[in-house]
């Protein structure tokens, strides 16, 4: 089984991805491992932040590190809170905190102004080098009030295009498969089972 390592102490990713790409991955996240750091992510795209975080942790962990950075554009907010959004309401803030405040910045904004869409993006390292990148996006809509009680981030305010329900109240395998994680994580699987099965 090839060990990989999430490059991130948010527990829900960890547990989205190993959901995503199921049996045949030994995979662990920054939690199992404290003397791997945070580096401070001050890339302009989610990209350059996905690819900050493998690359220092792949320096340090014997194996493959995959990265993701993620995030909510909402059209309104000229693609705010992006790569903000965990610390849209402060460096601090909690999931909550980052909601309130951004129904706050939509107060008084209706119907296709609120369109939005998360995106994902992957970084895949290994000794220090990149493998490779992949990203995923979703388009819908933010919604007037939270509704759900799964997920997390803005889950319970974002409606996927097509849908009625929030992330927050789509099923764990319905979301995974309609989110930008799970899109994203679908372009990555292909190469990962090459690397899984060359091991």
């Amino acid at each position: 089984m090839r060990r990989l390592l999430i490059a991130t102490k948010n527990a829900h990713k960890t547990t989205e991805i190993r959901s995503i790409l199921g049996d045949g991955w030994d995979v662990t996240d920054l939690n199992a491992h404290p003397q791997l750091l945070s580096p401070e992510e001050t890339g302009a795209t989610f990209a350059d932040n996905a690819a900050i975080k493998a690359l220092a942790a792949s320096r340090l962990f014997p194996g493959l590190v995959l990265a993701d950075d993620s995030g909510l554009e909402v059209n309104a907010l000229a693609g705010a809170p992006g790569v903000r959004s965990a610390r849209y309401a402060g460096d601090h803030a909690k999931d909550a905190d980052n909601r309130a405040k951004l129904l706050r910045e939509l107060d008084g904004v209706r119907g296709k102004a609120r369109t939005a869409r998360f995106r994902c993006a992957l970084a895949l390292a290994e000794g220090g080098e990149m493998r490779a990148t992949f990203d995923g996006a979703i388009e819908g809509v933010i919604i007037n009030a939270e509704r759900g009680e799964g997920g997390f981030g803005y889950d319970a305010l974002f409606v996927p295009e097509g849908h009625c329900e929030t992330f927050a109240q789509l099923s764990n395998a319905a979301k995974n498969h309609l989110s930008h994680r799970g899109r994203a994580l679908a372009a990555a699987l292909p190469f990962l089972l090459t690397l899984n099965s060359a091991a």
